[in-house]
């Protein structure tokens, strides 16, 4: 059973290894040495131990000498013992005596991330994004009281015998940082996924994830068999350092999403949808023992919030098939359809609608589909989030296909989370006019439901896959609020997928 630390478990320790430390040792006239655990690869001692005065069986986690050497250790564990999460471990007592530190934390009964991986070999999507959000939570409650963990790991995850996952031993150094936290988190889910730990999100003893023959990391799908690809694409996004990274928030609120039991459905494409009309409440929870129940059905995974990169393939064709005025609103199934994949629009196949504008803010389209996630189209700033400032019902932007397609999911990646949109389609286009304008908002019908401000920074917008579309609009009918009493929204990129 390993209870801490990074990397492999280090060789068992003679006696005289472990300072004079023997079972029967009493610390502090209070802790009770049962049975030394491990060391780390940091040279602490991990021992199971009990509370004499509380009766209660302990963790102690002990470095040596004391002192300055162990001022992190110590002043990580106070921190974080203020903060109550069930997907945190519960530190109780941190003591310093000079030749010696520990800190004195809760007993875990099971077994770190990191030889549960060696033994079971790497998990399934389900699995994977059951323990990420565990962790997510746990990092997103640290970093909401100001502190950084630090030590996001294999080895300090630990899953209890109930299924509880727990992040233990936060560490504070020159390295902690909340963007290093999360960049940690992608590299978690490479690990499950794979059975390797990459190198960009801090060196380890374990072995570095996957290289092609350029040195670049290699996919978990290119790994192995059976990863979805938008679970893929999580990981790759988190762990590309040229992309900006979600919140721990924000990560954690759409994994809990994903992590909803018999609430989701798969959609057409493999994208996840509720099975309900109202929009899911973004809750953090501690994970239940369906954890430890390997195999099953793997969901294919979409993360609504977090999917960054443009998976860009062209598409072709001019053999255009006008869709019937008269058909009725298609609503989201769930048929299996083949593998999606994303197009490469075109400025000229993007424009704003903004019927009722002085059409100051239909410029700039093109930066919609530029493939630069850097740059954004914008909305003027008004102070009103709701109907942009009762001057107007929204605004939108319209997505010209070449020809009709069967579209498995258009995806907008906003600058700032907080906006409300839907997607609606229609039969054909009009003049870029505000009369025109208006034609398109009259005549467009709604696709789905509407995705609420607490989407994130992405919406995902699934799609009924057996009706081909030509014209589609995302319409944006709420703002995010920018400064004090400024409302504003920015649209960096759009992706459609398509079968």
């Amino acid at each position: 059973m390993t209870q801490v630390g990074e990397g492999p478990r280090a060789a068992e320790p003679a006696a005289g290894a472990r300072g004079g430390l023997s079972v029967g040792d009493v610390l502090a006239e209070r802790y009770r040495l049962e049975e030394h655990i491990n060391n780390d690869s940091a040279g602490r001692q991990v021992w199971r131990g009990v509370d004499v005065v509380l009766r209660r069986p302990v963790a102690l986690v002990l470095r040596r000498p004391g002192g300055s050497s162990a001022e992190e250790m110590l002043s990580a564990a106070v921190t974080a013992s203020r903060v109550v999460h069930p997907n945190l471990i519960g530190v109780y007592d941190a003591i310093d005596e000079g030749t010696q530190a520990y800190v004195v934390r809760e007993w875990i009964e099971g077994v770190a991330l990191r030889d549960l991986v060696a033994d079971e070999g790497p998990f399934d999507a389900e699995r994977t994004t059951t323990v990420l959000h565990a962790v997510a939570d746990a990092v997103a409650a640290l970093h909401t009281s100001g502190m950084a963990h630090g030590n996001v790991h294999p080895g300090t995850v630990l899953v209890a015998n109930d299924g509880r996952v727990v992040l233990a031993d936060a560490r504070v150094d020159s390295h902690t940082s909340a963007e290093a936290d999360v960049r940690s988190l992608g590299a978690l889910a490479y690990f499950m996924l794979t059975g390797h730990w990459p190198a960009e999100a801090g060196r380890s003893a374990l072995p570095d994830g996957r290289r092609d023959g350029t040195g670049a990391l290699v996919a978990p799908r290119n790994v192995r068999a059976g990863v979805p690809t938008y679970l893929d694409d999580l990981v790759m996004d988190l762990l590309d350092g040229k992309l900006a990274l979600p919140t721990s928030q924000v990560l954690a609120g759409e994994l809990a999403r994903l992590d909803t039991g018999e609430r989701l459905l798969l959609g057409g494409n493999g994208t996840l949808r509720f099975a309900d009309d109202a929009t899911p409440e973004v809750t953090t929870k501690a994970t239940t023992p369906k954890l430890l129940i390997a195999g099953g059905v793997a969901v294919a995974l979409v993360v609504a919030g977090l999917v960054f990169a443009i998976r860009a393939l062209n598409s072709g064709g001019d053999d255009p098939l006008a869709q019937a005025s008269a058909s009725p609103s298609p609503q989201v199934t769930t048929s299996p359809v083949a593998r999606a994949h994303a197009l490469n629009l075109r400025a000229d196949q993007v424009r704003i609608v903004d019927p009722k504008g002085d059409r100051s803010e239909t410029k700039d389209a093109e930066l919609i589909v530029d493939g630069n996630p850097k740059t954004a189209w914008q909305t003027s700033r008004y102070y009103n989030r709701s109907n942009f400032g009762n001057s107007k019902s929204g605004m939108g932007i319209l997505i010209k296909l070449d020809q009709p397609s069967l579209v498995s999911s258009v995806k907008v990646q906003l600058t700032v989370p907080g906006a409300s949109a839907e997607l609606r389609y229609g039969n054909a286009d009009q003049p870029a006019n505000s009369a025109g304008d208006r034609t398109i908002v009259d005549t467009y019908k709604r696709l789905g439901e509407p995705i609420g401000k607490d989407s994130g920074t992405t919406m995902v917008f699934p799609t009924d896959t057996s009706v081909p579309y030509r014209y589609l609009m995302v319409w944006i009918t709420d703002l995010p609020l920018e400064t004090a009493n400024k409302y504003r929204i920015g649209v960096q990129e759009i992706v459609v997928e398509v079968q």
